[in-house]
């Protein structure tokens, strides 16, 4: 048995079985982290003491025969902008070195809860901004499906640590594609949830209107058992939704023959790779055989996407890091002699190139003469964006999309040009700032042998729906 590629399910039945134990399967980890991540640069930082005390619950509970737990002995690593009490909590950036929070992220405490096992906080760009995962003050990540390639952004370090056999499974977050381009780029599966399913309590804020927490899995049923676990209301997150939270598992296995799939024309135009062209209508084809109906439709505001995203997203990323100004987390510059200078060079000295211009960008959105002009209007194609889909969504149970426009990218190249930089998020921003769920699951590779992702996007809180497409394109893959 390798032990490094189980999924949760046979993670679970070793352990019942008595094949292995909770401690072994976190010694393994580590093992293969210890002898592999210096090539990749996943981990940032390792959770040993409270791992290995983790595992040794769960083996007291298997020895004794109690029942296990549904995440029992199952090892996770954590994207470095959620909190784990014991662990550092950089964001990916100088500006919060040597900050330890005093609390766990509500998503985490749950995972822990159900048994989880977590090993250690994973790399990512700095406070989640980036779509390559080269802007971590602490290195870039590679993709361990070709280690001259970019993993995707902000949430490189999760996929890649699930793609290397790091983890089990891991949690990254979402705010304008951070969890499905680095999936698609990985050759992972990754989940975005409705804004509000899962509480973002213990979430270092990028742009809150847009954050989310999901996971990072081998499969779409792993996917849908995380969600089932991390979702639901929480008293220390007023914007964490008391919609009920359904059996994603159940949801996930239903057949699919009678479903109405939608496929927007706006996602298939000029710019994107043959190869990815190809595979994507191979997902859709598989769809149709397995009894869907698919019908074209058309998200028209579609090209809007891109710039109202990055002047909301900016405008809240200002607002939202003002809080790191040297005075109460991680960093702080001694040498200035006034208090102005103080909060000047901490800022200068701890934000990355890509933050100081999200920050300059969105302070410029937000200030008096240009609040109407940039940041009332692009809220304005925001709603406009979301009623596309809810449209859409009232002839179709879900909607099929290419993930990505092009496979991974090499490290590099395009690190120059931000704009190149920022339409590899073309086809998931539309999603993220509607606030509906998607799934990104692999749907074949390149002549290169590179990753291809397939994106589902479901209603808001139908993430049942959106796994069940996904699981019967994964299904269709073996």
């Amino acid at each position: 048995m390798n032990l490094e590629t189980l999924s949760i399910d046979q993670t679970r039945a070793a352990l019942t079985s008595g094949e292995t134990t909770a401690t072994a399967l976190a010694e393994v980890h580590y093992a293969r982290i210890a002898q592999k991540d210096g090539e990749i640069n996943s981990y940032l930082s390792l959770a040993k003491d409270r791992a290995l005390a983790q595992a040794a619950k769960i083996d007291a509970l298997a020895k004794a025969g109690d029942p296990l737990p549904p995440l029992a002995g199952v090892p996770l690593g954590i994207k470095d902008v959620l909190t784990m009490v014991g662990s550092p909590a950089t964001a990916g950036s100088k500006i919060l070195e040597g900050y330890h929070p005093p609390y766990d992220c509500t998503a985490v405490a749950k995972l822990e809860a159900a048994g989880a096992v977590l090993l250690g906080k994973l790399n990512c760009d700095e406070f989640a901004m980036g779509s390559s995962n080269e802007n971590s003050a602490y290195g870039p990540v590679h993709n361990p499906r070709a280690l001259d390639r970019v993993p995707g952004g902000s949430s490189g370090g999760s996929a890649a640590a699930v793609a290397a056999g790091f983890c089990v499974a891991s949690l990254g977050t979402d705010t304008g594609g951070s969890i499905r381009q680095p999936a698609a780029f990985c050759g992972v599966t990754g989940l975005l949830p409705t804004w509000g399913r899962v509480s973002r309590f213990g979430l270092i804020a990028f742009a809150s209107s847009l954050d989310r927490i999901g996971p990072f899995t081998r499969n779409v049923k792993d996917a849908a058992t995380l969600l089932g676990v991390m979702a639901g209301s929480d008293i220390m997150d007023a914007t964490a939704s008391h919609t009920p939270v359904n059996d994603y598992v159940a949801e996930s296995q239903k057949p699919v023959a009678g479903l109405k799939i939608g496929v927007p024309e706006e996602y298939f135009g000029e710019g994107l790779d043959l190869e990815i062209r190809a595979a994507v209508e191979k997902s859709i084809a598989d769809l149709k055989a397995a009894g869907c109906e698919i019908k074209k439709i058309s998200l028209p505001h579609t090209r809007y996407a891109i710039p109202t995203y990055y002047v909301i997203a900016t405008a809240e990323a200002s607002s939202n890091l003002s809080r790191f100004d040297g005075v109460r987390f991680g960093l702080r510059d001694k040498s200035a002699s006034t208090l102005t200078g103080m909060y000047r060079q901490t800022r200068d000295a701890g934000f990355g190139a890509e933050v100081k211009r999200r920050i300059l960008l969105g302070t410029y959105a937000l200030s008096a003469g240009y609040y109407d002009a940039y940041y009332k209007k692009a809220q304005q194609v925001r709603t406009l964006l979301t009623r596309d889909f809810l449209s859409a969504f009232a002839d179709v149970d879900a909607i099929v999309t290419p993930m990505t426009p092009t496979p991974a990218f090499k490290l590099g190249e395009k690190t120059d040009d931000p704009v190149a930089m920022y339409l590899a998020d073309v086809y998931t921003v539309a999603a993220s700032l509607a606030g509906i769920c998607g799934v990104s699951v692999p749907c074949g590779n390149t002549k290169e042998g590179l990753p291809i992702g397939v994106q589902i996007l479901g209603r808001h809180f139908d993430e049942g729906m959106a796994l069940r497409v996904a699981q019967a394109v994964e299904n269709a893959q073996k």
